[in-house]
């Protein structure tokens, strides 16, 4: 056992030994599992949402897109800070009304606003079939940044058996408490790796930023410009805009929105997150730097330029501490997910059958249901070859499609019904399945349309027709007879 592949093992260990201490003196009752007893103050909540930030898809997909796209790849950086900037009118809204009416999860907070059961299903459904792709996300990141750093030493089905095993542990343990410590590790050696990547990689090679865009630019002069058609302005623009609407639709992202102490945390939270997020540049240099130094990686093995590129440039150790970095980034959001796709099925779906399941029973249920959702999420992962980037553009194309539905919901007068909202939820879900399935784009179903809309992300198509039957259904007086009928407060509650 080489030194690279110990040291990513104590790492992991550590992982485990916090997240399972992290229950220490506490009654993990549902609420203190799924939001921490709603008790976190300004520095967890920060983590757990720059934990988002800063997951494999940062790490891999986000360098192996620079690497393989070029400046395209600037999208994460555009959205993250734009979205973290729109958090500090957005949020506390949210927290405020999540507690006053104790809500745990967001199809709860459908559920209440709408006060129609049936709605708060739909998005339960609709938030599971996106959060899977993002797991499989990590799953798949956690293989090749272990494989990758222990030089082969531990194969990526291995790796990611051992991370999913020790992660359905310290969840079903600890909830949000073992992720919120895990987070702290993650996010000190995540930081101090990325920035020095970013710088030392094009200075070692290059000389420079500027010779190493100038180089890059000679051999490859495409790259540093948006291209004419396909990853082009209009495709840049409409993908930012999809992604700034679907960042808080993630049902993980309003986990550590529920679990805050008080909505102030929000406003300093917007205030220091896109300053953060310019970090991802430093992801970005990392991945133009193994454009000309590793050459070769074609489709998906783009996500491995990081990984490439520092093995063949540092020593065993230093290569042990980047998997070290990248396999806690996995651990942390994998866990979150984890948790709130098992709130959800426990909360949402599993009380359908059992309405008068006490919260007791339902925390049980929540917490059998990790290890359930883990091998589900294990089977499709070692099964799926798409790049990082394409599984996390799907996903955010699905979530996006409740933001109307969600934002209409803070006005004081709802301008939708809840017939309108699950007309329009299931239209816009079914046109982004559709589309994803038969690999459908903009330029493939209206081929006569300009090439500016042809490349638009196929996304805006789908939230499009979302908005407008949900306008129109929500224009209609509702029926009595109606099967999505607006139901009582007492009954949706």
């Amino acid at each position: 056992m080489n030194i690279a592949t110990m040291i990513i093992l104590a790492f992991l260990l550590f992982c485990l030994f916090l997240g399972i201490q992290a229950k220490k003196g506490k009654e993990m009752n549902m609420e203190q599992w799924a939001v921490g007893g709603r008790g976190f103050g300004y520095m967890f909540v920060f983590i757990l949402m720059a934990g988002e930030g800063y997951s494999t898809f940062t790490m891999l997909g986000a360098s192996g897109w620079a690497y393989s796209k070029g400046v395209p790849a600037y999208y994460v950086l555009s959205y993250t800070a734009l979205a973290f900037a729109i958090g500090y009118w957005l949020l506390p809204p949210i927290w405020r009304y999540a507690k006053e009416h104790n809500i745990v999860s967001q199809p709860d907070f459908f559920t209440y606003k709408y006060k129609s059961k049936s709605l708060g299903v739909l998005t339960a459904v609709v938030g599971i079939i996106a959060m899977i792709p993002y797991i499989i996300i990590q799953f798949k990141g956690l293989g090749i940044i272990v494989s990758e750093t222990s030089y082969g030493t531990i194969s990526p089905t291995l790796s990611i058996i051992i991370g999913m095993i020790c992660i359905t542990i310290y969840v079903m343990i600890s909830g949000i408490h073992g992720s919120a410590w895990t987070a702290v590790i993650k996010d000190i050696l995540v930081f101090f790796i990325i920035a020095f990547l970013g710088i030392y990689l094009p200075y070692h090679y290059y000389g420079g930023l500027q010779p190493m865009f100038e180089a890059v630019s000679a051999a490859k002069p495409d790259f540093l410009t948006f291209s004419e058609s396909g990853l082009s302005i209009s495709w840049f623009i409409s993908t930012v805009l999809l992604s700034v609407l679907g960042l808080y639709m993630w049902p993980h992202s309003l986990v550590p929105v529920f679990s805050a102490k008080n909505e102030k945390t929000f406003k300093k939270n917007a205030i220091m997150m896109p300053a953060y997020t310019l970090m991802l540049l430093f992801v970005f240099f990392v991945g133009f730097a193994a454009i000309l130094k590793v050459p070769g990686l074609v489709g998906a093995e783009g996500d491995l330029a990081l990984l490439r590129i520092s093995v063949q440039t540092f020593s065993p150790w230093f290569v042990g501490l980047i998997g070290a970095a990248g396999l806690l980034s996995a651990l942390v959001l994998s866990s979150i997910l984890l948790m709130t796709t098992s709130t959800i099925l426990a909360n949402n779906i599993y009380k359908l059958f059992d309405p008068g399941a006490s919260s007791v029973k339902v925390g049980k249920i929540a917490k059998l249901c990790v290890p359930l959702v883990s091998l589900l999420c294990l089977y499709f992962t070692l099964g799926n070859s798409n790049s990082l980037t394409v599984l996390f553009l799907s996903g955010f194309s699905i979530v996006t499609q409740l933001f109307p539905a969600f934002f209409a919901s803070l006005f004081k007068k709802n301008p939708f019904t809840t017939q309108g909202a699950f007309v329009g939820i299931t239209l816009g879900v079914s046109v982004v399945l559709y589309t994803t399935i038969t690999q459908q784009t903009m330029g493939t179903l209206f081929p006569h349309m300009p090439q500016v809309m042809k490349d638009l992300n196929i996304g805006v198509l789908a939230l499009v027709i979302n908005m407008i039957s949900m306008s129109i259904v929500s224009a209609v007086p509702p029926k009595h007879s109606s099967l999505v009928g607006q139901e009582s407060k007492e009954e949706a509650i």
